[in-house]
């Protein structure tokens, strides 16, 4: 007679992870669509730039032997200049969609997903004197900031997009988005060496725990 398996409910019951699914999605969709935002600029304001593009047109031309007006190639130079802008444009709705999802994300957070279990953890470590506790607790910190300064970017755009009908507030929103722009490539960089010096340092897996959740979370 064929002997009984045992029971695994591990083959039946989905495990909880630490970073949730819905956390990973967002973090991966917003990262891509923000480094796709951050290059529009580049390419905008550094390898597309209107005011060297019209020169270098008209050399072109003029090696063809075609002669345009300035007027003309500044008109040709907008056009891809505006072709990137719409794409910045969608991308940043995007961004605020995916902002709105993450609001969602939070409140469906179990146990020691959540935002609030994970920074109390930190704070036990911190407290049992633990290395590296405290650059958690303020690397925790930083997230926080950086979902109020992509909050404030992606309303600020919003203002932008829909101009013709806030158009008391229009400068001041451009200039807010501006320095926000800059705040969030501060935090890209900083994000990245972190994660790098991390991975080869004190604390390896950050990537991997976000691509497949982490340890089992505890559930609430």
């Amino acid at each position: 007679m064929a002997a009984i398996q045992p029971f695994s409910s591990s083959s039946t019951v989905a495990v909880s992870r630490h970073n949730s699914l819905g956390l990973r999605i967002w973090h991966w969709s917003n990262s891509g669509l923000v480094l796709f935002q951050l290059m529009t600029i580049l390419f905008l304001f550094i390898v597309l730039k209107v005011k060297t593009l019209a020169p270098e047109f008209s050399q072109v031309l003029a090696e063809k032997g075609v002669n345009l007006p300035a007027t003309e190639l500044r008109g040709l130079t907008r056009i891809v200049s505006h072709r990137i802008w719409d794409w910045h444009i969608w991308v940043g709705i995007a961004i605020s969609c995916l902002l709105a999802f993450r609001v969602i994300v939070s409140f469906r957070q179990r146990g020691s997903q959540r935002t609030a279990a994970k920074l109390a953890a930190i704070r036990a470590r911190e407290a049992r004197g633990e290395a590296g506790a405290t650059k958690a607790r303020w690397v925790r910190y930083s997230y926080r900031a950086f979902y109020i300064i992509l909050a404030v970017m992606v309303i600020t755009g919003l203002v932008l997009v829909f101009e013709d009908y806030l158009e008391p507030i229009k400068e001041v929103s451009e200039t807010i988005h501006e320095y926000t722009m800059y705040a969030v490539i501060a935090f890209v960089v900083a994000h990245i060496l972190g994660v790098f010096r991390s991975e080869v340092t004190d604390e390896p897996g950050v990537v991997s725990a976000m691509i497949n959740g982490g340890k089992p979370a505890e559930e609430a």
